[in-house]
């Protein structure tokens, strides 16, 4: 109950107050809103490739998603307008799992595509519980689904239509395979969540040593991912020549128009907050990504020959997905469902931070804390609107954000002094 409580609190807010506030303002400064959906742009290139054989990645197509996405065309004379053009900016292999949709009008498909991404998102707390080797009773893990469900990552993701949802349950049921000793299956998964490489590839890397880690055994993964792979890729070349160029100068156009940047470049420019933040925040961001990385290594090189359980390929899994949330250029909160088997294991593991020093307890708690934040500030934000007033309720709209960037570091640090314990206390174990 206190989790549908959270849960309605947190589309609540989104609804009733985040999406109040964006159209008031688009109306005031006249800024563009029409369907804003994330797969317009994917579902319009697959059509026109596949439907009327013309190259998603063209400028006419672009204006065309403009069309539907923004309501019209942008238009550069207008300093109002946003700068992300919503170009193809994805593999064109994309468009065979949307080869389906293409058939389907748009309104329809939006709310297909909706409560699919319901489905997949409940689904994949599931898995990544499988992938843990978690087992818990009905109502708790109904209870963890309408959490997730309910956080604001998934609830952004899922008014959005984005298809980062899709690549976390793509990635959770590749990890639930790869546990369950599926490994063909779980390879083939993992090529199809390349649709988004930023956020596959982390995850591709660690599965594919662990693979060589035990070559005889695990072989069935490399070729699962391997012949996928060649019949994505393969198959992208036949029906656009080339493309592979189109989506390198479009991810460089993606680049130079968003600006983008990881959370840890984000959060320092909170943090300096000065005229020379962004150079700072973007060295500093750096920096501390190529140090998180450079700590991962060793600790995932001492786990690649573990087997497929809970101390090994699980909480190495976790880690990957922590540090991919963290490094990548991409600091939408949506990007954040990544860090649901960090948390879930957190959760799992909560006696062991307990149970250690206070500086353990004190900053798992504080881990705790800015988890439960988004719901602590939808429900005081709710009850602003319905019983104080709507007004106190709109000026507060940026409370649910406030752990938005420290989150992802947070959890990482927490998962990473974990599993680098764990691995410690098994090679103590069989020495």
């Amino acid at each position: 109950m206190l989790a549908a409580v959270a849960a309605a609190s947190m589309w609540f807010y989104v609804i009733g107050i985040l999406r109040a506030r964006q159209i008031a303002e688009a109306e005031a400064k006249q800024i563009p809103r029409g369907n804003l959906s994330d797969l317009y742009p994917r579902w319009l290139g697959a059509r026109e490739l596949l439907l009327h054989h013309r190259n998603p990645y063209s400028r006419e197509v672009t204006l065309e998603i403009q069309e539907g996405y923004y309501g019209r065309q942008l238009d550069p004379s207008r300093p109002n307008d946003p700068k992300d053009q919503e170009g193809f900016a994805y593999p064109v292999y994309v468009v065979f799992l949307l080869a389906p949709l293409v058939g389907i009008p748009f309104p329809a498909l939006l709310i297909i595509f909706y409560w699919s991404l319901v489905l997949l998102t409940a689904a994949s707390v599931w898995l990544w519980l499988r992938t843990l080797r978690w087992r818990l009773p009905l109502m708790a893990i109904g209870g963890c689904m309408v959490l997730t469900l309910g956080s604001f990552p998934a609830v952004q993701g899922i008014k959005l239509q984005q298809l980062s949802l899709l690549v976390a349950a793509l990635l959770a049921g590749s990890s639930a395979c790869v546990a369950g000793g599926f490994l063909f299956c779980g390879g083939a998964l993992l090529a199809l969540a390349t649709i988004k490489p930023q956020l596959a590839w982390p995850l591709v890397a660690w599965l594919l040593l662990w693979a060589v880690g035990d070559w005889r055994g695990r072989r069935r993964l490399v070729f699962g991912f391997g012949l996928s792979m060649v019949v994505l890729l393969g198959g992208a070349e036949i029906i656009l020549p080339g493309w592979w160029r189109m989506f390198a100068e479009a991810i460089g156009q993606y680049r130079h128009y968003t600006h983008s940047q990881s959370v840890l470049e984000v959060m320092l420019n909170e943090i300096f907050g000065s005229a020379a933040s962004g150079v700072a925040g973007r060295l500093g961001g750096q920096i501390l990504a190529a140090t998180a990385v450079l700590a991962c290594v060793p600790v995932l090189w001492k786990l690649r020959r573990r087997a497929a359980d809970a101390s090994g390929l699980g909480c190495a899994t976790a880690l990957v997905l922590a540090l991919t949330v963290l490094v990548v250029p991409m600091y939408a909160p949506y990007n954040q469902v990544l860090l649901l088997p960090a948390i879930l294991l957190l959760a799992q593991e909560r006696a062991m931070f307990l149970s250690r020093s206070r500086g353990r307890r004190l900053a798992y708690q504080a881990g705790a804390v800015l988890v439960g934040w988004q719901w602590v500030a939808s429900l005081g934000l709710t009850a602003a609107y319905w019983l104080v007033s709507r007004d106190l309720a709109f000026r507060g709209w940026e409370w649910p954000f406030f752990a938005t960037f420290a989150l992802p570091v947070w959890v990482f640090a927490l998962i990473f002094l974990y599993v680098k314990d764990e691995t410690g206390r098994v090679q103590d174990l069989h020495s």
